[in-house]
């Protein structure tokens, strides 16, 4: 087994049997490490899932290496004293080795690229509301309080064209540079929007998984782009409890302490599921719950986000059974009729 601790230029390598006992240590710049790999026989690559791991990972299973991902937070107690390069890599081959550890399943080419195009379109969105929450506090110093959300920037902009008002000609000019900048943030979101609605209509697992209410193209890309597969977990719960959409235990001594979900895994997959789930819990969305179903049951008493994040929860394992059985969303309800 090797261990590589990896770096833009400098990798640090640890290689030793599968019972520990240390063969050589070596520290290989980017180059000389991708021949030297290729040099040597098949064996065990480990690595920490941090920055170019899929890709070094990918180039190791081209030379005939069984290529492994470790998160980082299981390397760190394995880490002896004083924390350095060659440290980092003895500790990754030590946990490793441990039997019940757990890997990172390396990506593809594919899910990395439609990762990329989630995140660009991700970053667009964020700055959009940056800069319209700019504006907006530009005009609450002058009196002026604008409405939230991306919708109301027509609301905005009368303000800031409406001659009446007593906005000094500066303010004026820069709110409207502002104004442009947004406009075409939003056409660039647009075209990313429509790419990944191309992209998810070609693909397979996306159609698939578009078929559940309250998942859309991109939560599908999401899915497909970031999540494991799902072979890897034993059950629904499980990819569950991944996302982080369980509660976190606190149990001893035989009594069971459950809090407020974990938020672990995938934060982008979790959020879009609870925006889905909302989504179907508004006020347009109850038309189409089912009166007496669990859902209704469960809205009736309890809190909206709480309700939602239940909704999620389920979404999550009937994604898992989908992907498990290749099969498309069936509405319980329409299935107990036939």
């Amino acid at each position: 087994m090797i261990g590589v601790d990896l770096a833009k230029n400098v990798f640090q390598i640890h290689a030793a049997t599968m019972s520990g006992e240390v063969l050589f240590r070596k520290k290989l710049t980017r180059t000389q490490f991708q021949r030297f790999m290729a040099q040597q026989d098949p064996c065990v690559v480990v690595m920490e899932a941090c920055g170019s791991a899929h890709h070094w990972a990918r180039e190791m299973q081209k030379s005939g290496h069984e290529a492994k991902l470790i998160a980082p937070h299981y390397v760190s107690p394995f880490v002896k004293r004083h924390k350095n390069d060659a440290a980092d890599a003895e500790a990754i081959v030590e946990a490793a080795q441990r039997p019940e550890m757990r890997f990172v399943e390396p990506k593809t080419m594919e899910q990395q690229a439609r990762g990329v195009l989630f995140r660009a379109r991700d970053l667009l969105v964020r700055q959009r509301t940056q800069l319209i929450n700019s504006l907006r506090s530009q005009l609450y110093e002058f009196g002026y309080v604008a409405p939230i959300g991306p919708r109301q920037l027509t609301v905005i902009a009368e303000i800031v064209d409406d001659p009446n008002t007593d906005l000094p000609a500066i303010v004026r000019s820069a709110s409207r540079d502002l104004l442009d900048e947004i406009a075409e943030k939003n056409g660039r979101i647009d075209a990313l929007r429509e790419q990944i609605q191309q992209d998810a209509a070609l693909a397979e697992t996306a159609r698939r998984l578009q078929t559940i209410p309250g998942i859309g193209p991109i939560t599908a890309m999401a899915v497909e782009a970031f999540a494991p597969p799902m072979e890897s977990f034993r059950r629904g719960r499980d990819f569950a409890a991944w996302l982080g959409l369980v509660p976190r235990q606190h149990s001893s001594g035989g009594k069971h302490r459950l809090g407020r979900v974990s938020k672990a895994g995938q934060a982008d997959i979790r959020r879009l599921l609870i925006t889905g789930a909302m989504s179907r819990l508004n006020w347009m969305g109850r038309k189409t719950i089912q009166e007496g179903s669990w859902l209704a049951q469960l809205a009736a008493r309890k809190p909206r986000k709480l309700v939602a994040v239940a909704l999620a929860n389920k979404m999550v394992r009937t994604i898992w059974a989908m992907m498990i059985r290749k099969e498309d969303y069936r509405d319980p309800a329409q299935a107990m009729a036939t």
